[in-house]
């Protein structure tokens, strides 16, 4: 062969390579956004399956919470009545069940008196002054409050007792 025609085989083997390699970086970049694509949705779709899962837990919780509002009532007339010793027999045995099974459920009950008057979890039915406390107290439980798992459901009423102003 001749060194012209050397020279051309040359340059269309080189314009082949070229044009190989162009195809070549087209493809390999597609398949970069492909997979770039691929891995956002993928990430997109986990965020999303914890957000289900999250609020699937917090509308179960929500309505655990509101059926068991619905009991505080009878849980008040169940405490009333054991505290006049109206609660015998059969009668006991149904309130000690019914305390356990919403118990079991996660509510729970707080009427500690006296603690410091946390206004979130405590409402001031009254209030009086003394010397005996130092800060304001929640110190008498009017009517428990009650709490589903951290969350509180009714807050308990209270008398408070502030510290007595000096002149």
């Amino acid at each position: 062969m001749s060194e012209e025609n050397l020279a051309a085989s040359e340059k269309e083997l080189s314009d082949a390579v070229d044009e190989a390699l162009s195809e070549a970086t087209v493809v390999v970049d597609e398949v970069a956004t492909l997979t770039s694509d691929l891995q956002r949705l993928q990430a997109e779709y986990a965020n999303y399956r914890k957000r289900v899962d999250r609020d699937r837990v917090s509308t179960t919780e929500f309505a655990f919470a509101a059926v068991l509002m619905e009991f505080l009532p009878v849980l008040d007339d169940l405490d009333r009545a054991a505290e006049h010793g109206e609660l015998t027999g059969g009668f006991k045995a149904v309130a000690d069940r019914i305390n356990a099974i919403v118990e079991k459920l996660g509510l729970t009950k707080f009427a500690d008196a006296p603690v410091t008057f946390n206004p979130e979890i405590h409402e001031a039915l009254m209030h009086e002054t003394s010397k005996d406390v130092t800060e304001p107290t929640a110190s008498k439980i009017l009517q428990p409050g009650y709490k589903f798992k951290d969350r509180v459901i009714r807050p308990a009423r209270v008398a408070v007792t502030d510290p007595e102003a000096t002149a």
